[in-house]
């Protein structure tokens, strides 16, 4: 795996040697809890494990709810209501779901921030972002889908104003919206489509996940320092590495414990919180919300979405240059989908020689702007789009296209970044081996 010199699976028993030679199963479970992984991974590489639980968590609590939903707009909310007030333990079902896909971008969220600022996207890790980003824009559709399904006031509003962007489409906006809707407006076949694509997603994603694990299992995993593992020798690789399994097991099982034991407090004590109130109220075509929001893992991208209008100068060239084609709302929404395009595209253009954050001085001010500038996004998403909130959303999501396109490929020309170690032992060493006296002889200890 990944050419890291290690110990492969060797069946010992007939029968191990009988089934390892039809079908490898065990092997491959056995190559894939061993993996040698750097040993210098720090606490930010916990995420991949949140994750796997979130995803089978939706899954499951999504076939349960499933059993009682009926996706029909005269019952839907109905429906709804009967979950949480008379099926056994229903209430509870709904808000794990619920606050399961909150906790699932908070973590993708992390994921992926993470691997922008250790550089987890360059080679020989391009195609592992790549799926990343794929599984990532199915969670987003996954998750607009599912948000239409109780039926109340937000869901109807939100898929009527989403839907819509697609409508500003030119030449083809307007089919493609009637295809996305099953009719002119939202409404029953509208329903049907999205809980059919909500319950089908999930499965896709989980699919994009064995890609997703394959494909670093492949290339090996990436680590703070951004140095590779040592594949000269086995001998090498072992000081560079230890095997998955206890290691780094226990250690994401603490880890995935402690966060659990934040979100089922947010679930038992707290479960709306994240909600929009206008939801508890059932579908009305003819009384629209005074504010209509999405949640709040969707506001940074709404935010660059609503930074755009007809008076903004580019806007303006746009429609000037297209002879009137692309105007705000076009833009708005290539504005949006080009957020997260530029995001897949850093692979290429980060051009700096060096992968990890931690050495490059110029590099980190620029990335935690970026942290401050996507939180900033976050909050002023939910916010009316007037007064002073759309130039926010502009100057963020102006922020945002010039990180990638700008200062990435720039940095990596005018930066000078700062030493590395050699291999992954020598920063191992440094960060916890320190040598401290102990009686008659130095002992090894962490140093943090």
């Amino acid at each position: 795996m990944g050419g890291i010199p290690h110990d492969h699976y060797e069946p010992k028993s007939k029968p191990e040697k009988w089934l390892h030679s039809r079908l490898p199963i065990v092997g491959l479970l056995y190559d894939t809890l061993m993996i040698p992984t750097p040993k210098n991974l720090n606490w930010m590489w916990i995420w991949g494990i949140v994750l796997t639980f979130c995803l089978a968590l939706q899954i499951i609590t999504g076939i349960v709810l499933v059993m009682h939903y009926t996706p029909h707009v005269d019952y839907a909310f109905s429906s709804v209501e009967h979950i949480m007030r008379n099926v056994n333990g229903g209430h509870m079902i709904r808000y794990l779901h619920m606050n399961g896909a909150s906790l699932f971008f908070f973590a993708v969220y992390l994921h992926i921030f993470r691997g922008l600022y250790y550089g987890s996207y360059k080679a020989p890790r391009e195609i592992t972002w790549i799926i990343g980003m794929l599984i990532y824009l199915l969670m987003m559709g996954t998750a607009f889908m599912g948000y239409v399904l109780p039926w109340g006031q937000m869901s109807f509003w939100g898929a009527t104003v989403i839907t819509g962007l697609f409508g500003a489409i030119p030449f083809i906006g307007e089919p493609i919206q009637t295809w996305l809707l099953g009719g002119p407006a939202v409404d029953n076949a509208t329903l049907n489509r999205f809980f059919s694509l909500h319950y089908l997603l999930p499965f896709v994603i989980a699919g994009l996940v064995a890609l997703h694990i394959w494909a670093f299992h492949t290339t090996g995993n990436n680590n703070p320092t951004g140095v590779e593992v040592r594949r000269t020798s086995k001998a090498d690789a072992q000081k560079d590495t230890v095997p998955f399994w206890p290691y780094f097991v226990i250690k994401d099982l603490f880890a995935l414990a402690v966060i659990m034991a934040v979100f089922f407090a947010i679930v038992g004590f707290m479960p709306n919180y994240l909600g929009h109130p206008d939801n508890y109220i059932e579908a009305n075509a003819l009384a629209t919300p005074a504010h209509i929001v999405p949640e709040w893992y969707f506001l940074p991208f709404y935010a660059i979405l609503r930074g755009f209008d007809d008076t903004v100068w580019i806007v303006i060239a746009a429609n000037f240059l297209t002879g009137g084609i692309v105007d705000g709302k076009f833009f708005g929404v290539l504005a949006m989908f080009g957020a997260i395009a530029v995001m897949a595209l850093t692979p290429w253009l980060d051009t700096s020689s060096v992968r990890s954050g931690r050495y490059r001085p110029m590099f980190k001010i620029a990335y935690w702007t970026l942290v401050v500038n996507f939180l900033v996004l976050t909050w002023v998403g939910a916010m009316p789009a007037e007064g002073i909130y759309p130039i926010i959303c502009l100057v963020g999501a102006t922020y945002w296209f010039a990180y990638f396109l700008v200062i990435l490929p720039l940095l990596g020309v005018i930066e000078k970044p700062l030493a590395q170690p050699e291999t992954i032992e020598e920063d191992f060493k440094e960060h916890y081996g320190k040598s401290v006296s102990s009686g008659g002889g130095a002992v090894e200890t962490p140093a943090e």
